[in-house]
């Protein structure tokens, strides 16, 4: 077979279609992993590559989207991983040189195709850029040994994350590499990257062809090729869904007619694309009709460049870099001090103790009843309230809003607790935007609770982010940059505050998590309660080189059932036998008082050690947090 790269300069090529909606179509569920058909359904899967192969594609890709290891062992099939992409990389290469009526001598190219990890690696995720440099070179090279000409990079979002499988790729194979990233209808990637800056990054990283595939139609990402052409002279590939999906009794219509995905592969060309194909709901007979169209404008650019004829409506963009620039855009001012950005950030950087105190927000929109309690809070020396980011029971006002409400209307400086769980990574960006358009300026950023506790155990659940990269989002906005990388003017000034557990079960593992979110930029710790004294010096000592103010979590127990509820129900929550037999002897009515009392005495030993308390309720009952603070001063 001739090179692939000189048939790129000889003539435009043509990928295949969608291989998931094909075997969706032909019986295959979507809850089953498609790259294990490899295995259990060859035939099938061979039967797709054929009529691809017969509508006139020349390059195949091989059913391994999602054939890595982390996706493979959410079914399983993990140990299973080189078989099922050498499989792949065997019946494509099968499929490609299987002749059929009208094409004998004709093979086309195999490209090993690799998706996305499916989990969020740093500085998004725990998953570092090491470790998926790995996962990706062990699917690449299975792939490899299977005899592919070509890796397929596709429907990435992160930069980061296709950077990685561009290494790993070049760790064993010296083929080429088409690397294309998924954009919204603006252009930007999902996370909001712009193609004038993922272009030139995928082409420093050694891309052979630039691209973009899935999530739009051919309109949309036509308007994306013009961008990404004018800031580089890379050869581009183009593989568009055929259109927007429409819910036709719960199953997933692609409307685009092969005519009208044709038109769109004609001026693509013109943009130098040189690869073109389709993703969602693309068919053979897509294909073939696209094939015919690329075709037909290839001759006619080749009859105009060898007559010396200039350019028309029906010529290619030259392959020479364009004088159009990215936008530019306006400098923008440095973090602010710390010490600025809050009262509590000014007191912390003074090192000053402070008190805090967690209200949760209620059910229903009523918040009078808590701007109240946050008056009586300030009034009896809280310097900060705490509003918990807690959506798992009932309908309850956002946290944010009544954080807003109680700075506006009590008076007191707040701490919001900010939950990355069931927001996605462009949702939380506008929250924060927000927050702080409306003036909060304390977060305390957490992972948050699982979904599924809660009244609505069958909620969808969405963990896009941890807090680990919550805590990384929050950081890029205080230095005026977006999740994409975009500077956006005056930097945020928000105080970042993270939690952690010094009783976790795995400790190792909670400090480990601890140290990303100082190199994140942390700037302060906010602890579960504290019980065991002894077990939180040992806690003090290991963190002590992050030099962070620590404000300790303080829980007073309402009974003795309280008391054995976090004891044994609370995961990582550590309370010694002694307190649980002082609730014990005491349950019934002097019960809250002894918890006070034993609160009130952790407190005292903790003033000496932290440069804070964060003292929280079960009920919310701010009596017993009055009674408590009562006693320290």
């Amino acid at each position: 077979m001739r090179d692939f790269i000189e048939a790129l300069e000889e003539r435009v090529l043509v990928c295949d279609g969608a291989m998931g909606t094909m075997l969706y179509a032909k019986g295959v569920f979507i809850n089953k992993s498609f790259d294990a058909l490899n295995l259990t359904q060859p035939e099938l899967v061979g039967e797709v590559h054929r009529e691809y192969v017969r509508a006139g594609a020349d390059v195949i890709e091989t059913n391994t989207f999602g054939a890595n290891r982390i996706k493979l062992g959410s079914f399983g099939l993990a140990d299973r991983l080189h078989e099922i992409n050498e499989q792949g990389a065997r019946i494509a290469r099968q499929a490609a040189r299987d002749p059929f009526d009208g094409a004998q001598g004709r093979h086309a190219y195999v490209a090993g195709a690799i998706g996305p990890l499916g989990v969020r690696i740093e500085p998004w995720g725990k998953i570092g850029v090491d470790e998926a440099r790995e996962y990706f070179r062990e699917q690449a090279q299975a792939l490899a040994d299977g005899g592919v000409d070509l890796f397929i990079l596709e429907t990435f979002r992160d930069l980061n994350e296709i950077g990685a499988a561009i290494d790993a790729v070049r760790l064993v194979s010296d083929r080429p590499i088409v690397a294309q990233m998924t954009t919204e209808e603006d252009g930007n990637t999902l996370d909001g990257t712009p193609p004038e800056r993922f272009t030139p990054d995928l082409e420093s990283r050694g891309a052979t062809l630039i691209g973009l595939n899935c999530a739009v139609g051919p309109a949309p990402m036509l308007d994306t090729i013009e961008r990404m052409a004018a800031v580089t002279s890379r050869t581009l590939s183009a593989q568009p869904n055929a259109g927007q999906p429409r819910d036709v009794e719960g199953r997933n219509i692609y409307l685009c007619s092969p005519e009208y995905m044709a038109s769109y592969a004609r001026r693509f060309v013109l943009h130098n694309v040189r690869l073109v194909g389709g993703c969602c709901g693309t068919t053979p007979e897509h294909i073939r009709q696209m094939k015919a169209a690329v075709g037909a404008s290839a001759s006619a650019v080749a009859r105009a460049a060898s007559d010396g004829g200039t350019a028309s409506a029906e010529q290619p963009v030259s392959a020479k870099r364009r004088t159009v620039e990215p936008p530019a855009v306006r400098p923008v001012e440095g973090p602010l001090a710390r010490e600025s950005k809050s009262r509590l950030a000014h007191a912390m950087a003074q090192g000053n103790f402070v008190v805090a105190v967690e209200l949760l927000p209620p059910r229903g929109h009523q918040t009078g009843q808590m701007v109240e309690r946050a008056r009586r809070l300030k009034a009896g020396g809280v310097d900060v309230v705490t509003i918990a980011d807690d959506r798992r029971v009932g309908a309850r006002l956002s946290a944010l809003a009544l954080a807003v409400l109680i700075e506006q209307q009590a008076g007191v400086e707040t701490l919001l607790q900010y939950a990355s769980r069931e927001r996605n990574l462009i949702g939380i960006q506008s929250d924060l935007l927000g927050a702080h358009a409306m003036g909060l300026r304390n977060l305390l950023l957490v992972t948050g609770d699982p979904g599924r506790v809660g009244d609505y155990p069958d909620a969808t659940a969405v963990l896009d982010v941890d807090s680990i990269g919550l805590t990384n989002v929050a950081s890029r906005l205080n230095r005026g940059c977006d999740v994409g990388g975009q500077a956006f003017g005056v930097p945020t000034a928000f105080h970042l505050g993270v939690s952690v557990n010094p009783t976790a079960d795995n400790l190792d593992e909670e400090l480990r998590r601890f140290e990303y979110k100082v190199e994140a930029g942390a700037e302060f710790v906010v602890t579960r309660p504290v019980f065991d004294l002894g077990r939180f010096d040992q806690f003090l000592k290991r963190i002590a080189h992050a030099r962070l103010p620590v404000v300790a979590g303080l829980f007073p127990f309402e009974s003795a059932r309280n008391a054995e509820f976090m004891a044994n129900e609370v995961p990582g929550s550590a309370v010694p036998e002694a307190l649980l037999d002082r609730m014990r002897r005491v349950d019934g009515g002097d019960a809250a008082a002894e918890g006070i009392r034993i609160a009130r005495e952790i407190a005292g030993e903790l003033k000496g050690r932290v440069q804070g308390l964060q003292v929280s309720t079960q009920s919310g009952d701010i009596e017993a947090v009055l009674a408590l603070l009562d006693g320290l001063h």
